[in-house]
């Protein structure tokens, strides 16, 4: 399920009031990959993908979900389709948990949207499972878990929807590396499941593990979308230019460089920099 930007604008207020946010985007994010959106904050990520849920419309253009059109004049009631396909994790979405416990956090969704009891409780026991929590954790308080935990109930309440694209803003914030690494483990399991996941991040070592495709946003505006690999070996300069940084591999093939090392492509991973060096080491014996 492909999502499509044409021409979109969207603006804040009306009128001499109005404060453009996103400036005539026209991009594709793919079907079944894992897409990061990147950019420095304020760069307009976040309006952009509230655009694919219809939590925000635009002022001008249209968004395209598999055959769904969202534009400034999509009918709230219209919307209540769209949201069944596309799942959305907020930035800390652990604030967002409510119930008296763990299974019925999970389950609030799936009922709300029609589906019986038992179905419900089967789905949530999914989701869990696939987020890996426990199941001596499920008639726990939510409050009751560690932060962590927490961020993978919110996480859970989403996928028991069964949803084709998930959207994630930011879901490693505060995660220690440990709750990072099973939070990558996860997306590389949706990716298989043949799930459109779209990820917000800052942490370009992370964009680098698991997305295939990139889309860079700054001042409102896609100005680059290509994958991982092309990106991040464009100039330094380009990076300078847009505040971002290089994976940590990256980074670490510049400092070499700067000391006279010579690279055929930059390295952007450990394992790429670790071989580049041993490469370089032996040219020299």
């Amino acid at each position: 399920m492909a999502i499509t930007f044409e021409q979109v604008n969207f603006s804040y207020g009306q009128g001499s009031l109005s404060q453009p946010i996103l400036k005539d985007i026209s991009t594709t994010i793919p079907s079944g990959k894992i897409t990061a959106i990147i950019g420095q904050t304020g760069s307009g990520k976040s309006t952009l993908v509230q655009h694919i849920n219809g939590l925000l419309k635009p002022t001008n253009g249209k968004v395209i979900i598999n055959d769904f059109e969202l534009t400034s004049q999509t009918k709230e009631k219209q919307l209540v389709a769209l949201r069944a396909q596309v799942g959305m994790v907020f930035q800390f979405p652990e604030s967002q948990l409510f119930a008296n416990t763990v299974l019925e956090d999970v389950m609030y969704g799936s009922l709300n949207f029609g589906q019986d009891h038992l179905a419900a409780k089967e789905a949530a026991q999914a989701a869990l499972t696939m987020v890996g929590l426990p199941s001596q954790h499920w008639d726990k308080s939510p409050f009751a878990l560690s932060g962590g935990q927490m961020r993978r109930v919110a996480i859970a309440g989403t996928l028991a929807l069964n949803p084709p694209i998930i959207v994630l803003d930011e879901p490693a914030a505060g995660l220690d590396p440990l709750g990072q690494a099973e939070l990558v483990k996860l997306m590389l399991n949706l990716k298989k499941q043949d799930k459109t996941v779209v990820l917000i991040s800052h942490q370009m070592d992370q964009v680098m593990t698991v997305a295939d495709w990139t889309l860079v946003m700054h001042q409102g505006q896609v100005i680059a979308a290509e994958t991982p690999t092309t990106l991040f070996n464009r100039p330094l300069s380009w990076f300078k230019k847009v505040h971002l940084d290089l994976p940590t591999a990256g980074q670490f093939a510049q400092q070499l460089m700067a000391q006279g090392w010579q690279f055929k492509e930059r390295p952007l991973t450990l394992e790429q920099l670790a071989q580049a060096i041993n490469q370089e080491v032996t040219i020299h014996e």
